[in-house]
């Protein structure tokens, strides 16, 4: 709803800038859209077929979210990132992952967030036999906000999400070879298995391992040090 004249009106759920916001989002998450790139408002607009209004808007969203950067008397670029990058979303992640695992096993219910998540494993288990590396991508991201979101804090699943898509901008632009598919859905799968155990502990040290074979692969030299946030 809006208030126009002291009267509340009907108001599309979207605005224009929201929806404008989520296309470029997953065009730079899915590295359509390349870290480095300047986005020129007129191709762009053109492209979307919108007025440039609505996509300065968007795009100054992107930049609040840490997507895209400004440069003054340059223009807006996709963010470039390197290996320190990299360790910074993981641990980040690792945070807020480890948090809503804590939520989930102590205030929450197991059970059911193994359900959810044995649901979100069949889907990168499909993906993985079809040899579909778009779709397991997809797939990988859906499973960690369907856990995130099990935990039932709206702030942990806004953290994640953003986190996410950071993530997918990692992959995109620094990964040489991707995991073995097989061995990603095992790594999920662990995951999944550690959450029906209700054992905190064992949900954290699967989370760690996780997220460290990820910068491992990721990053073109491992870190000295492992990651591990509390928790």
């Amino acid at each position: 709803m809006s208030l126009v004249d002291g009267e509340l009106t009907p108001v599309n759920r979207k605005s224009t800038p929201a929806l404008i916001a989520d296309q470029l989002r997953s065009a730079i998450m899915r590295g359509v859209i390349s870290p480095g790139s300047q986005l020129g408002e007129v191709d762009l607009a053109s492209q979307l077929g919108v007025s440039r209004g609505p996509l300065r808007e968007a795009m100054q969203r992107l930049v609040a979210e840490g997507l895209l950067r400004s440069e003054r008397h340059r223009g807006i670029f996709v963010r470039d990132l390197d290996d320190a990058d990299v360790r910074d979303v993981y641990f980040a992640r690792l945070a807020v992952e480890q948090a809503a695992g804590r939520l989930i096993i102590l205030h929450g219910e197991p059970t059911v967030a193994a359900t959810q998540l044995t649901s979100a494993l069949s889907t990168m288990e499909a993906a993985a036999r079809a040899g579909d590396p778009m779709a397991l991508a997809d797939a990988d991201h859906a499973f960690h906000a369907t856990f995130v979101a099990a935990s039932g804090s709206p702030r942990l699943r806004r953290m994640a999400e953003a986190l996410l898509v950071e993530t997918r901008m990692c992959l995109a632009a620094l990964q040489k070879t991707a995991p073995p598919a097989d061995e990603l859905v095992a790594e999920h799968r662990l995951l999944r298995d550690a959450v029906l155990s209700g054992d905190l502990t064992r949900l954290s040290a699967a989370l760690e391992a996780h997220m460290n074979d990820a910068v491992d692969r990721i990053v073109s030299v491992p870190a000295t040090a492992p990651l591990s946030p509390a928790g």
